[in-house]
């Protein structure tokens, strides 16, 4: 589970909830279906009229993943794999590989070392291995693009629930005390509409693009590796080139888990 999402909303609403009672407001004010129907309905209505009906389908994908991240190989692990591979290969050939891609689990690092081994040329294996990522990234990105305009369209929401909720209470004048509840109560449409696009729909735009950018770093990293296979390199050669995509108190530590 990404925990980091499930604590940033308990915070969030935490937040809202205590700095109320601190403010005097009463927390039950935030029970306004009408708040809760303009600006939740209303901005999946704009993404409905925004994106198409391929794209909405896949939102409750995207929920998942900032719920439940996907689990990648870590990147040190990769290098000491690739490394296992070039000592084979050094060994016994390129095609003596073709028996350890059964205990590969990463398709995008089978399916290169598929090409490497059936022969292909390493230009035309950079090429596809380029284009996957970057149909990756793509697809990655209006993902991330789904929730930042949600984000640009809720407090906008929330304005015009205030307008509507203004309309309404100024249209009885008569009742002060009710004209005060009725003015408060316009404002928390206002309120959802703020919190939802800077405490949800921003954030989580932000964290898809994060962990888009996480798997492609590590893509290429094994586009590297895959090629540095099929150029013949040693074992050595294969490490240092890989090892610089870690940070250097995991360099450190794999240096030193080989030195024991």
């Amino acid at each position: 589970m990404e925990i980091s999402t499930v604590a940033g909303m308990i915070v969030g609403l935490l937040a809202v909830v205590v700095g109320m009672a601190m403010k005097g407001a009463p927390p039950e004010v935030l029970i306004n279906p009408a708040a809760v129907l303009i600006i939740f309905v209303g901005t999946f209505g704009a993404l409905l009229n925004a994106f198409p009906m391929e794209i909405i389908k896949k939102m409750p994908i995207y929920f998942k993943l900032l719920i439940k991240k996907p689990q990648l190989m870590h990147a040190d692990e990769l290098v000491k794999i690739m490394v296992g591979f070039a000592q084979t290969a050094r060994r016994e050939g390129l095609l003596a590989l073709e028996n350890s891609l059964n205990e590969v689990k990463d398709p995008f690092l089978r399916g290169g070392m598929t090409m490497v081994i059936d022969g292909m040329d390493g230009a035309f294996v950079r090429d596809v291995l380029e284009l996957d990522i970057a149909l990756m990234e793509e697809r990655h990105r209006t993902g991330a693009l789904i929730f930042s305009q949600a984000g640009m369209y809720a407090p906008t929401l929330g304005v015009l629930g205030a307008v509507i909720g203004l309309i309404a209470a100024l249209g009885n004048m008569a009742d002060i005390d009710a004209l005060g509840h009725a003015i408060a109560a316009a404002f928390v449409a206002t309120m959802f509409g703020i919190f939802t696009g800077y405490v949800m729909w921003h954030p989580f735009s932000n964290k898809l693009k994060l962990m888009s950018k996480e798997e492609v770093e590590l893509k290429r990293m094994m586009v590297e590796g895959i090629l540095s296979l099929q150029a013949g390199d040693s074992p050595t050669a294969i490490e240092a080139k890989l090892i610089v995509f870690l940070p250097t108190a995991k360099r450190k530590s794999l240096k030193g888990a080989e030195g024991s």
